[in-house]
């Protein structure tokens, strides 16, 4: 289904179409908003976005997510293309173990270790869905916005080709510096600037 909807981006709102699935492999309801002028010929930037309930809804400074988000809404309008929503949140173990890996970062473990501790892989997350939905939209070639490696090799894998990799902002606050500094080093996200 699809459907016009009202998008906040800075100080007003753009008109997007959000694209609903049905039968997804994992049984979630992700989501698709396209955004932007259509280009005939123009390769789309779209963003793969992890649901993220404390950093995309209520501003948390201890992760990037949320301005992640909003760039990629800014971008996308400006440009074309699609931001992807995926209904994994904390790196797909869910809100109420993220809460509980937040209680086990403020004791000094990273975000990592205390997945571990957990007893949850360092990334659950499956993009498979991801490429489903942009297939299902005919889109099969992408500009990706991201700093994640692992989201350019799993689209691939899934029969996306990704011809460009457009990296995202450095969202550096006091309290995410060990969070974005894990990602750098434990899964060879590309941020610049963060020692």
């Amino acid at each position: 289904m699809r459907q016009k909807v009202q998008i906040p981006i800075l100080d007003g709102y753009v008109t997007g179409t959000f694209y609903t699935f049905h039968r997804l492999p994992d049984g979630k309801e992700h989501f698709v908003v396209e955004l932007g002028p259509k280009q005939p010929g123009k390769v789309p930037l779209v963003r793969l976005h992890s649901e993220c309930m404390t950093g995309d809804v209520f501003g948390s400074q201890k992760c990037d997510c949320g301005a992640q988000l909003r760039e990629a809404l800014f971008r996308i309008n400006s440009e074309g293309g699609y931001l992807v929503y995926l209904r994994q949140e904390g790196r797909g173990i869910g809100l109420y173990a993220k809460m509980d890996a937040y209680h086990l970062q403020s004791e000094g473990l990273d975000t990592f270790d205390a997945n571990r501790r957990l007893s949850f892989e360092d990334d659950l997350r499956d993009y498979s869905c991801a490429a489903s939905m942009l297939r299902a939209l005919d889109v099969t070639r992408i500009r990706l916005l991201s700093n994640n490696p692992d989201k350019s090799a799993q689209l691939t894998a899934n029969g996306i080709t990704v011809v460009d990799h457009v990296q995202t902002g450095t969202y550096l606050t006091a309290h995410n510096r060990r969070y974005l500094q894990a990602k750098a080093e434990r899964a060879n996200h590309k941020i610049n600037n963060i020692d």
